[in-house]
């Protein structure tokens, strides 16, 4: 779109700087975002978080997004200002998803310690459908069947509903990705008209319908969770909700679009 800024410039370095410095000693887990329950969680992963990532794709997509977007919000807001919008945005996106996830946990929580208290072959089919959509292996339900009544076989089916829960509660959440969906959302807003051609799109699209046909997908892909789906789709959105928030509040008085 444009040359790179000052700050969309700093934002980038500090993070192929932290990739590949946290990649090199291996220890990345301890500033990714983690549920309260989970014995690695830290009240600085809420920032911290922002500058991790799991992979060069990763990194690659964040920050190739920050480097096409971020630089005409910077020319406009500029240097402090768009900091600020990054940060907040992604501390943001980290919100929302630390309230969902923990909606999602309380409810793992009650159903693990249901099939505690009453285990048996159809519960524990029943929370494996639920908890692990399908990623299981059929012959354990169907030994269990066989050994219903196994004190065995039951304690061990308890100690794996235990490590399913521990092992979610563990899940670690990384990467830029809800402050760029915050720069996406402002993009979108602040210039709506201007058109993108784009890699997976045959022909040009306004900016504004990108954003909300994006917006879309990710509350669809929020909802519809897909087995194997390790995307954290409500941090996009929370990115995109405060983005929105902000843009309203900083652009309050502004009549022209772009």
């Amino acid at each position: 779109m444009m040359n790179i800024t000052p700050m969309v410039r700093n934002i980038l370095i500090i993070n192929v700087v932290a990739f590949l410095a946290f990649d090199m000693f291996n220890n990345s887990n301890q500033f990714a975002l983690y549920d309260f329950r989970s014995p690695n969680f830290r009240f600085y992963q809420f920032i911290t978080h922002m500058f991790m990532h799991g992979s060069w794709m990763h990194l690659f997509s964040n920050m190739f997004s920050l480097f096409i977007f971020g630089p005409m919000l910077e020319s406009r807001w500029g240097s402090q200002r768009f900091l600020t919008f990054y940060l907040i945005t992604g501390l943001g996106a980290s919100v929302l998803f630390a309230g969902v996830r923990n909606y999602e946990l309380n409810q793992l929580r009650e159903d693990t310690v249901s099939y505690i208290n009453a285990p048996s072959p159809i519960a524990l089919r029943q929370y494996l459908d639920e908890h692990l959509e399908g990623r299981y292996n059929e012959s354990v339900l169907e030994e269990f069947r066989t050994h219903a009544n196994d004190p065995a076989m039951i304690q061990g089916t308890v100690q794996s509903v235990k490590e399913i829960y521990n092992s979610m509660v563990n899940v670690p959440m990384l990467g830029a990705s809800g402050a760029v969906f915050g720069i996406l959302m402002a993009f979108g807003m602040l210039f709506p008209n201007t058109e993108l051609m784009l890699l997976f799109f045959p022909f040009p699209i306004k900016a504004k319908y990108f954003v909300m046909l994006y917006g879309a997908y990710e509350i669809y892909a929020g909802i519809q969770r897909m087995p194997g789906d390790n995307v954290a789709h409500y941090a996009h959105l929370g990115g995109m909700l405060f983005a929105y928030i902000l843009l309203k509040v900083w652009e309050k008085d502004r009549a022209n679009f772009y």
